[in-house]
């Protein structure tokens, strides 16, 4: 049980938390951001089993967390409880995918990146790994 706040959600809730509030925190979801979300839960196998129907009430749910006082780091916090080790890179990987939907990254997402990859301890190098394939996903002519 997270202590910060006091609860820890399902893997896969935390994968979306991850996703959901990258795409909030600079207080705009884009068409784009929300077509990635719903592209990645439906498409990707860490989502098998996963019932489509709830993402909408985990997304509200997270968001709700997001608008109270510190609710950033409760967020953060939730998602590092909740995923086992092997799911960090994972969360990072999916952060990044919703960042890079946009084609631009703001100021606000770069710094919620930045302290998702240090509550996950996601290294450097894989960090920048994981970064230079969303950019090459994502390269427009």
């Amino acid at each position: 049980m997270d202590k910060a706040t006091g609860s820890t959600v399902s893997p896969q809730e935390a994968l979306i938390y991850a996703m959901v509030t990258l795409s909030a925190v600079d207080k705009q979801m884009t068409d784009r951001e929300l077509r990635k979300i719903g592209d990645v839960v439906n498409t990707l196998p860490i989502f098998g089993g996963f019932d489509t129907d709830r993402l909408i009430k985990i997304a509200e749910a997270c968001a709700a967390i997001t608008r109270e006082d510190d609710g950033l780091h409760a967020i953060l916090a939730t998602i590092a409880t909740s995923l086992p080790k092997k799911l960090h890179e994972t969360a990072y990987a999916l952060a990044v995918e919703v960042a890079a939907a946009d084609l631009h990254v703001e100021q606000e997402e770069l710094r919620f990146l930045e302290l998702l990859r240090d509550v996950l301890d996601v290294d450097s190098l894989t960090a920048a790994a994981i970064e230079r394939g969303a950019r090459a996903r994502h390269r427009t002519l």
